[in-house]
């Protein structure tokens, strides 16, 4: 009996030991996630300078980075400012979109994804691996020719992060900056 229990424990021992962090950056973790580095941020600003030099000259508006954005994006859809084919274009309203989630939820911060696929620009939740994908939420669908529901697409995607957010106490929902 003695030495099956200590079988037993060596076993739990070296199994345990090949358990991973869910937070490991180890050579078999197929995902890294970094912080932005200059280059990522000045990307960022130059795609958000684009939507916004868009919405002076079609919209006679601005990109203000809060929740007039979405209904700013939402003229650009609905008016066909940006040609489906224009894939850089398409992802800088992501940009814009992206920029307004991390005003809006302070727990959400850029940072770059690595995976097998590629090297993505990524809103993450704070201290976690969970990461929502602006940068292509729209441009996706419009790649398809379909017209999206901008605050249709940004509510969904906190919705899926929303189990990871920080919250209101007594059911209020999730910690939000910017209302309605």
């Amino acid at each position: 009996m003695y030495k099956s229990f200590i079988v037993g424990w060596i076993f739990v021992l070296f199994s345990g030991a090949a358990l991973a962090s869910p937070f490991a950056d180890s050579a078999e973790d197929p995902i890294r996630i970094n912080d932005f580095g200059w280059s990522d941020h000045n990307y960022l600003e130059k795609q958000i300078a684009s939507i916004d030099e868009i919405a002076r000259k079609q919209l006679g508006t601005q990109v203000r980075k809060n929740l007039d954005d979405l209904a700013l994006l939402q003229r650009i859809v609905d008016n066909n400012l940006i040609s489906r084919n224009d894939t850089l274009a398409l992802q800088a309203m992501g940009a814009v979109l992206g920029n307004v989630m991390s005003v809006d939820i302070p727990a959400l911060q850029w940072k770059i994804y690595e995976d097998a696929v590629g090297r993505s620009r990524a809103l993450c939740v704070q201290d976690t691996r969970e990461c929502l994908f602006p940068m292509t939420m729209l441009s996706r669908r419009m790649e398809k020719g379909l017209k999206p529901d901008v605050e249709k697409v940004y509510e969904d995607a906190i919705e899926l992060v929303s189990a990871f957010l920080p919250h209101y106490p007594y059911g209020g929902g999730v910690m939000r900056k910017l209302h309605k």
